[in-house]
């Protein structure tokens, strides 16, 4: 179970909300006064005698290498018309995707849970019997192993059943934290095919309005423009969805593996503790009384 659940699902209905507020504005704002002013445009030109028909011939013809050079038009640039402000909004979440998952990939790491400079530093102090030594080193690292072996020797007193006992209870908690990192992979994976579906819905409404619009004749090139950005937003959203739930399960998995490999490490630690300082306490009570002074003898 992902940690913080609420907190995820809130979140990723406020990213959706915001993305369909966007889908509507860009909707209403932008795609109907261009249709609108293509239809002014259109009775305009019947409109006029016929004397002005060549003139106008001469425009387009002046026009048609305008339009070829539209053509050569730069893909980036073109992918970032087309998409629009969904698409836009859909590259902002790429970004943070990218981040998350780069700082991911160094806070989930084994050498990050128990880094080798502390268990080196813990093993010499164990062998020179600097159990006080070995106390401050683990309060003084702050990383996984330091916080179940710090668990574990709080109830040490109290024998080895509770110590592990704490450990464990250290461990779920520490484990729900730890996939609170991940939990936005799932969110984004989840999200990304439904923004991308808002674009699909506005490129379709769009193209749909131009052909309803369109008394005289249906324009080829505006239809598939809105065909277009159809599709390019639901690429851009599946693009965004696959590698974030892969990711989520790719992390999900280093988690499990992690905790459990620190917590057999922290629970043998806390063990061999444990048995030194039985050995300690009883090394004095085994040792040999010293011996008795002879009797003097009678003068």
């Amino acid at each position: 179970m992902i940690g913080s659940p609420d907190r995820s699902k809130r979140l990723a209905w406020m990213v959706l909300l915001l993305a369909l507020v966007t889908n509507s504005v860009e909707t209403l704002w932008l795609t109907t006064p261009t249709v609108v002013a293509q239809e002014a445009e259109e009775p305009a030109a019947e409109g006029e005698p016929e004397d002005k028909a060549a003139p106008q011939k001469a425009k387009k013809a002046e026009g048609a290498p305008a339009a070829e050079g539209h053509s050569q038009e730069n893909v980036v640039l073109w992918v970032l018309r087309i998409s629009g402000a969904i698409g836009i909004f859909i590259i902002l979440l790429s970004c943070y995707f990218i981040q998350l998952v780069s700082r991911l990939f160094i806070d989930i790491r084994p050498i990050v849970a128990m880094p080798p400079e502390l268990m080196d530093d813990l093993k010499q102090k164990m062998d020179k019997r600097d159990y006080k030594g070995v106390y401050q080193g683990i309060k003084e690292k702050d990383c996984l192993f330091s916080r179940y072996a710090s668990a574990g020797l709080g109830e040490l007193s109290a024998g080895l059943a509770e110590a592990r006992d704490a450990m464990e209870r250290t461990a779920e908690v520490q484990v729900v934290e730890l996939e609170k990192k991940i939990s936005m992979l799932a969110v984004l994976g989840s999200l990304g095919p439904m923004i991308g579906l808002l674009g699909t819905l506005k490129g379709m409404i769009a193209s749909f309005m131009v052909i309803a619009r369109s008394d005289a004749g249906i324009k080829a090139n505006e239809v598939a423009e809105a065909i277009s950005e159809a599709l390019v937003v639901t690429f851009m959203g599946v693009a965004l969805s696959v590698p974030a739930i892969f990711l989520f399960s790719v992390f999900k998995n280093r988690v499990a593996s992690i905790s459990a490999t620190t917590m057999f490490a922290a629970d043998e630690f806390v063990r061999k503790l444990a048995n030194a300082a039985k050995a300690a306490a009883k090394a004095p009570a085994a040792a040999p009384a010293p011996a008795a002074a002879p009797a003097p003898k009678p003068a």
